[in-house]
């Protein structure tokens, strides 16, 4: 399922016209987009969680030249299952 497929289940679930349900897709993703920008939780009890994690600077290496380089500290997103999403996942 991606984006398009949600706002139409979203739109023939609940009656909506399309712009309508594109605007509450929208504004969900968005809101958590921000949410973990300002490094807070985006969290759906149940579902899944997404945090962002930290990562200090340190040495690495060019693969290509053995030459080492210095990788700066870096913020990812990730993404944990809920549990009732891995009961149901595993069924």
């Amino acid at each position: 399922m991606n984006k398009i497929d949600l706002i139409q289940a979203l739109e023939d679930a609940n009656n909506l016209s399309r712009s309508e349900a594109e605007k509450i897709v929208t504004l969900f993703f968005d809101q958590m987009a921000d949410a973990l920008a300002q490094g807070d939780r985006a969290e759906i009890r149940g579902l899944c969680s997404f945090f962002v994690k930290e990562y200090g600077g340190y040495t690495g290496r060019n693969p290509k030249t053995g030459e080492k380089v210095e990788i700066a500290p870096k913020k990812l997103p990730f993404f944990k299952a809920g549990k009732e999403l891995k009961e149901r996942v595993d069924e």
